[in-house]
């Protein structure tokens, strides 16, 4: 129950991540005039800071060193971006998936795996430490 629960709530801020990247995406490139690569760049940015704080705080309650799990993060996009782009030109491309399609299956693959990486990864050891911390009487970090 306590997986499932913490599945659901990472599943509605990865939610709130993604209107985040597609709406600061669209407002970078269309409003701004910034090139495509550099919008996608910052809205996922964007993005990952925000799935990543609530998550640490709401999902998994960690008081880990939050420049570490931030590291760790970061490792995951720098495998998972590329890819992610690899695999969306291979589906537009080579497959002639509509983009729409290739950005959801790529969101969707994003949203399995990182669940999983941060679940069993990032935040292994940490889960329900800020929660222990703050019975404790030593605060929130």
């Amino acid at each position: 129950m306590k997986n499932s629960l913490m599945f659901i709530k990472f599943a509605l801020f990865s939610a709130s991540a993604g209107l985040i990247e597609l709406g600061s995406d669209t407002l970078l490139r269309e409003v701004i005039g910034l090139p495509a690569w550099l919008s996608y760049l910052i809205a996922i940015i964007l993005s990952v800071l925000w799935n990543f704080t609530f998550n640490r705080k709401f999902t998994f309650k960690s008081a880990s060193n939050v420049r570490i799990a931030m590291l760790k993060v970061a490792a995951y996009y720098v495998v998972f971006i590329p890819l992610s782009t690899g695999i969306e030109a291979l589906l537009t491309k080579v497959f002639g998936c509509p983009g729409f399609v290739a950005t959801v299956l790529n969101m969707a693959l994003n949203f399995i795996t990182e669940f999983f990486y941060q679940r069993y990864y990032v935040f292994k050891d940490s889960i329900g430490s800020a929660e222990k911390k703050k019975q404790n009487g030593d605060g929130e970090e």
